[in-house]
């Protein structure tokens, strides 16, 4: 059975705009997936640790026949092909993949928790997840318009192509 599932991508190293372009592609060629629709990318301003570069940042929709443990799995894999590294919380990174949403599922692990618990904060996953799907209705949290509204525009900027 598949899924919609939405995919957060992020990077600030070694040319984030090729880094965020590649895993496109590699997303859309993971086993059991289907890529449906990509955001626009976005220039945003670090969150967290400030002392780093500008991220490019991106939201993808899927439909996948993985589990959510095995879509994590997938994604780390491409993370790993473009040498993420973990040094601490809001590093700086080649690549960041985050499962949003994956279809109604709701799962609190210490690998996965989905919805992801501060999508709703960041305007660089709301903007493009928006372009996306501008009805959606993020599960305990509300309509993405009226999220959108609360959040700075100018945090994270449509780049165009």
């Amino acid at each position: 059975m598949s899924v919609l599932a939405y995919i957060a991508l992020g990077s600030n190293l070694l040319n984030p705009l090729n880094q965020v372009m590649a895993a496109f592609n590699e997303i859309e060629s993971m086993p059991k997936s289907r890529l449906l629709k990509k955001s626009s990318c976005y220039s945003t301003i670090p969150s967290g640790y400030s002392d780093q570069p500008d991220y490019i940042n991106a939201v993808v929709l899927i439909e996948t026949e993985l589990s959510p443990h095995e879509l994590l799995s997938e994604l780390q894999k491409i993370e790993y092909l473009h040498k993420r590294e973990r040094s601490f919380p809001n590093a700086p990174r080649t690549l960041d993949l985050d499962i949003l949403l994956y279809g109604d599922v709701r799962l609190n692990s210490t690998e996965l928790t989905i919805p992801h618990p501060r999508m709703h904060e960041r305007a660089f996953v709301i903007f493009p997840l928006q372009e996306i799907d501008e009805n959606i209705t993020i599960p305990l949290i509300g309509d993405i318009a009226k999220i959108a509204k609360e959040l700075d525009p100018k945090i994270a900027k449509r780049i165009t192509l």
